[in-house]
């Protein structure tokens, strides 16, 4: 456990940064809260809450994104990084290190989504069983996080993240149906996991499973194994450099 210290030093600087936790924790609501009052008057299904919170979940995720490159960078900006080259961690244990400290806040804009949408009338089954699958699809958003922020400086992670957040709004499916819409948004969502992980857990959510599925469910999971093994590379690249 030798990256426990580092880990916990990493924990404590997301959650007391009130501008992460406010943007985590409360946009997620709002954006369940205003998109679900839009059902009433355009009358989709994709505005149901049902159908709105996996999509505004796995949306909010790339906020993720954003803080934990932006954790990394600084890191790296203030040579808080260097100094700890001295020490024995190897590369996996930082990875560990700026990738656990964001669970607990997936966690919890996972649950309170799920709480707001059945207070605005959404019936789920099997909730423990989608919360699993999108810790996997949050530990893809963070996996980027880390790569960004190896790879890039603090001012030129904030530019990369605003793009990265505007791609994911547009071709994870949240609030369309990239199916119906077709052409580039169909072929360049379905190329990336987002979208399947939305389809994924509104089956699980309604009672469908995964039957039809496994193709995306296999996606969901070389993503996220394939970005973990370039967080790692990525990292041990700049520790190159900079040690």
């Amino acid at each position: 456990m030798r990256f426990y210290q580092l880990a916990l030093r990493n924990f404590k600087e997301v959650y007391r940064d009130k501008v992460t936790m406010l943007l985590g924790i409360v946009m997620p609501v709002g954006f369940l809260v205003l998109f679900s009052s839009m059902q009433k008057g355009i009358q989709l299904d994709i505005f149901k809450p049902a159908s709105l919170a996996p999509g505004i979940i796995v949306f909010c995720y790339a906020f993720l994104t954003m803080f934990s490159s932006v954790l990394l960078a600084k890191d790296r900006q203030n040579a808080f990084l260097i100094r700890l080259f001295t020490t024995p961690l190897k590369a996996k244990d930082y990875i560990l290190s700026y990738t656990l400290p964001f669970i607990p806040l997936a966690f919890m804009q996972t649950i309170i989504c799920f709480v707001i949408a059945i207070v605005l009338g959404a019936h789920f089954t099997n909730i423990f069983a989608a919360s699993i699958l999108l810790i996997l699809v949050a530990l893809i958003f963070i996996f980027l996080g880390v790569i960004f922020g190896s790879m890039f400086t603090l001012n030129q992670v904030s530019g990369v993240g605003s793009i990265f957040i505007t791609i994911a709004s547009l071709f994870s499916g949240a609030w369309m149906d990239l199916k119906m819409i077709g052409g580039v948004f169909d072929t360049f969502g379905y190329a990336m996991p987002f979208a399947h992980a939305v389809d994924l857990v509104r089956s699980i959510l309604s009672g469908k499973g995964i039957e039809g599925l496994i193709g995306s469910l296999w996606v969901v999971i070389g993503y996220t194994i394939t970005l973990m093994i370039i967080s790692i590379f990525a990292f041990k690249k700049t520790k190159s450099k900079l040690a």
